[in-house]
């Protein structure tokens, strides 16, 4: 019992350390102030594999980690880390929680980048005049422009990298004895497609970026 107890604190806090290190030397600025990290995929992983309430506790912690140290938006930034990273990683982890086996977890991860879109243009309508500094109606006109691209592949690229990255991710846990060998029908997959529609996905939001900073 205090050995898998101990075994479960280790390997929240490696997913906690990963986490933090992807949000602060992983950051991509992609339009106005917007800048891309890639946290949410190791959150991601930590859901898909342990489930979303470890999810839901790596959130936090990375969250108010970046709060005190890498954030430029103090308890807004908190917040809106929070909200973003639950409503993708958590989301795919309860998706897939729900319906394991031959379809996998990119439906779930799937699921979890249409529930982050909506929600953050919801909050972003909400919070972004306060950090903005501006008003409502000046927020609520970038909602289409600039918001919703920078969700759309921030989530795409979100789920595209946690679909590739977390077998190999979930078999050196298991090799490094971290993760316990589960029965293969619960394993996570990829799916009917393999990694084509990843593939396919990542290639279409990295494409998408370089068009919202103007490359092309």
């Amino acid at each position: 019992m205090m050995k898998s107890k101990t075994r479960g604190l280790t390997i929240l806090g490696m997913f906690c350390a990963l986490a933090y290190a992807a949000a602060a030397v992983g950051r991509i600025p992609l339009v106005l102030f917007l800048k891309y990290d890639p946290k949410d995929i190791v959150i991601a992983v930590c859901g898909l594999l342990l489930g979303p309430l470890p999810a839901f506790k790596v959130t936090l912690a990375v969250s108010f980690a970046e709060m005190l140290t890498v954030s430029e938006n103090g308890v807004l930034g908190f917040m809106m880390n929070v909200i973003s990273s639950c409503a993708f990683a958590c989301t795919a982890a309860f998706a897939y929680r729900r319906k394991q086996g031959r379809q996998g977890a990119l439906p779930g991860l799937l699921w979890g980048w249409a529930c982050m879109v909506p929600v953050m243009l919801l909050w972003n309508y909400f919070i972004a005049p306060i950090y903005m500094g501006c008003t409502r109606e000046a927020a609520a006109a970038l909602l289409l422009p600039v918001f919703l691209p920078f969700n759309l592949v921030k989530g795409g690229l979100n789920a595209a990298l946690t679909a590739l990255l977390y077998q190999p991710a979930a078999a050196a846990l298991r090799r490094s004895r971290l993760l316990e060998a589960e029965p293969k029908a619960r394993e996570p997959h990829a799916g009917h497609g393999g990694a084509v529609l990843p593939v396919l996905i990542l290639a279409v939001c990295i494409l998408s970026a370089f068009l919202l900073k103007g490359i092309f």
